[in-house]
């Protein structure tokens, strides 16, 4: 792993309840740091702070606190917008459908939460996931070929905002072997082939519909689409532990979040890792450094 570059802090916004802010700052020994940080008070958080404790407030305040720094992107503020990890259970406590943070992109963006998608970049790969936290069964019953296309798209246009003009595509079939023609199934036959061959039509660099095995053994293509989300999560967190960085891609704001969980079992010990979060905000500061 590179060493990572030291953030521009003249350049980084922070977005959260004050109280917040403030706890978070006084467990790591930052006060005097915090008051030299430029932050914007967002998100409601009554009462106490309550670390590890998942609850309502704490779902609802990180809602509002993403979405106003959406909101500020939007605006021309900023240019990204960097997410810490959220907790669904949380979020959903405070009756707000959720599905990761691509979902709130969209719906603050004003876009179909078909339209943006999460890309995991870590432990040197880039991949898009065309269906991300839901069941197999769900996933199954709706994709489609014009919903692998749009991934496809969302994901080049990812790899372009990160520097990388035209890349390569290794697009992962539904079933083992991408159903090794008909063999395992007709689903890689009805949706990811018809999705290759458009892609293709369209003049883009797309191989496949393949295992998925096999592609990421070869590791020669710039971006992989995965069909589920334990196809891509899986080789990202064994590659990256702990280290990766997830974009939501497709919406007018590019925004990214890290590949793990908020560890709430350890919240407000100011014991965390945050090298996922300072890789992040370096990625998104154009550093490529840290890709592998």
């Amino acid at each position: 792993m590179s060493a990572l570059p030291e953030p521009q802090r003249s350049n980084i916004t922070l977005f959260g309840p004050a109280q917040a802010l403030e706890h978070a700052a006084n467990i790591c020994g930052l006060q005097d740091l915090l008051g030299k940080v430029s932050h914007v008070e967002a998100g409601t958080l009554p009462g106490k702070i309550k670390p590890g404790v998942i609850d309502a407030d704490a779902g609802l305040s990180t809602v509002e606190s993403a979405t106003a720094a959406i909101h500020a992107c939007r605006q021309g503020m900023f240019d990204a917008v960097v997410a810490c990890p959220h907790h669904e259970t949380a979020i959903h406590k405070a009756g707000i459908p959720f599905s990761g943070y691509p979902s709130l992109v969209a719906r603050v963006c004003n876009v179909s939460e078909d339209e943006v998608f999460m890309m995991l970049v870590g432990g040197g790969l880039r991949i898009v996931h065309t269906t991300l936290h839901e069941s197999i069964q769900n996933a199954l019953n709706r994709i489609t070929p014009e919903l692998v296309i749009k991934a496809t798209q969302a994901g080049i246009r990812g790899c372009q905002r990160l520097g990388i003009e035209t890349p390569s595509v290794a697009l992962f079939g539904i079933n083992p072997h991408a159903s090794e023609g008909t063999l395992f199934g007709t689903e890689d036959e009805n949706i990811t082939v018809p999705a290759a061959k458009t892609l293709r039509e369209y003049g883009l660099h797309i191989d496949g519909p393949m295992g998925a095995d096999v592609a990421l053994a070869d590791r020669r293509h710039d971006l992989y689409v995965a069909i589920f989300h334990d196809q891509g999560h899986i080789p990202v967190k064994l590659l990256s532990p702990k280290a990766a960085s997830a974009l939501s891609i497709g919406a007018d704001v590019l925004l990214s979040s890290v590949g793990h969980g908020s560890a709430m079992d350890i919240a407000g010990k100011g014991i965390a890792e945050p090298t996922a979060v300072l890789r992040t905000v370096a990625l998104l500061m154009g550093n490529q450094t840290i890709f592998t």
